[in-house]
């Protein structure tokens, strides 16, 4: 696995635009203060074609012209890192004219970005090796004050930094528009994350009560959840460690790519063996339902067959019940079968702050108590 060169002080930024660009409030003054402060910090900016371009469909302009953009920022020797203007929808487009395997030749570069740009970060490391983060996109960085995630991503990218950790509080509800862009995440909810062992079932951190739901219990088997017999829940979490070769995304995006010629995850499994994967996964369309199905269609394909664990963010249907079923059951059903921790509510994705994750990298995630920290080497 390749890792890029780390931000140097005064060193070059590029942006790119695979998905959505920046052409719309409150992205494009959010995007537009984001290059203030960087400049600020001493740094340069190389902005691609697309960052302010709208044309597209699901994405900033043709699949041909957001490839372009990327294939030629990549190999940019004046450029030392690309950070992608935002998600979007139709980012799968582009991948058949992005050119994987000149990149694998290339000297490996950071590229930072989520959700719909899974599609590169996670073929740049099953397809060339390469890693790269999965993080905030450019239009994050022009909050006022920045969040402490957002200094994470940069401690990451200038390789100040290898640990991530969770943060106290989240936010459900966000209060940028078109006439505030600048507003900082709104963290109302407390962080609780729930986990899920062979030995110990499910765990959350509620205070002790009579329970019915998957959701309300914890230290409890699947089979008598399912069963919908009452339980008293135990306040005690154990601690977990689990350690393997990070690599994910959101799974809307992964399940599109599940079956495709860009499918290399058995060949991924193979190489990487040794290690096993430490999954991470979070939902930002699906529903509990879609998400169960996303999960059955990797499952039956075999990508969770060397799996030491996964790391399960929050959904963006946080807290949603369809037909009996919630987001614990979604994932614990499908994935408990592999006798592996399985850590949910993380600060992954949709619902912000992100822990910024290296995918590729090989990562140790520790749990104790109502914590997690997640240690990365580039190995």
């Amino acid at each position: 696995m390749k890792y890029g060169k780390s931000l140097p002080e005064n060193g070059t930024i590029g942006f790119v635009a695979p998905s959505f660009g920046c052409n719309i409030e409150p992205y494009k003054s959010a995007f537009e203060n984001a290059q203030k402060v960087w400049t600020k910090e001493g740094y340069s900016l190389s902005l691609g074609p697309n960052v302010y371009e709208g044309c597209g469909i699901g994405i900033s302009n043709t699949p041909e012209k957001c490839a372009q953009e990327f294939n030629e920022w990549y190999e940019k020797e004046d450029v030392d890192v690309l950070i992608s203007c935002g998600g979007g929808e139709l980012m799968c487009e582009i991948l058949p004219y992005v050119d994987f395997e000149k990149i694998r030749q290339e000297e490996p570069k950071w590229f930072m970005g989520y959700s719909d740009n899974t599609n590169l970060l996670f073929l740049l490391a099953t397809l060339c090796d390469t890693a790269g983060i999965y993080g905030p996109c450019a239009a994050a960085f022009g909050m006022e004050p920045w969040h402490e995630s957002l200094k994470n991503s940069m401690e990451i990218l200038t390789g100040m930094c290898k640990k991530v950790h969770n943060y106290d509080k989240w936010e459900r509800e966000g209060l940028k528009t078109e006439e505030n862009p600048l507003v900082p995440y709104n963290v109302t909810e407390k962080f609780e994350l729930r986990t899920w062992t062979a030995e110990d079932g499910l765990s959350t951190g509620k205070e002790p009560e009579e329970i019915q739901s998957v959701s309300d219990c914890n230290k409890i088997s699947c089979d008598k959840v399912s069963a919908g017999e009452p339980h008293k829940i135990i306040n005690e979490r154990e601690e977990i460690a689990v350690k393997g070769r990070l690599l994910g995304g959101c799974l809307d995006c992964l399940a599109t790519l599940c079956g495709t010629k860009f499918d290399k995850v058995e060949e991924f499994n193979e190489k990487y063996k040794e290690d096993g994967v430490l999954w991470f996964l979070e939902a930002c369309d699906l529903n509990v339902m879609g998400i169960r199905r996303a999960l059955w269609q990797l499952d039956e394909s075999g990508w969770f067959k060397n799996t030491k664990g996964f790391l399960i963010g929050r959904p963006y249907c946080h807290g949603e019940e369809f037909f009996g079923l919630d987001q614990y059951k979604a994932v614990i059903d499908i994935l408990s079968k592999y006798n592996v921790p399985i850590i949910m509510d993380l600060d992954i994705g949709h619902l912000p702050p992100m822990m910024p994750l290296v995918c590729g990298s090989v990562a140790e995630a520790k749990v104790k108590d109502n914590s997690i920290t997640i240690d990365m080497e580039y190995k």
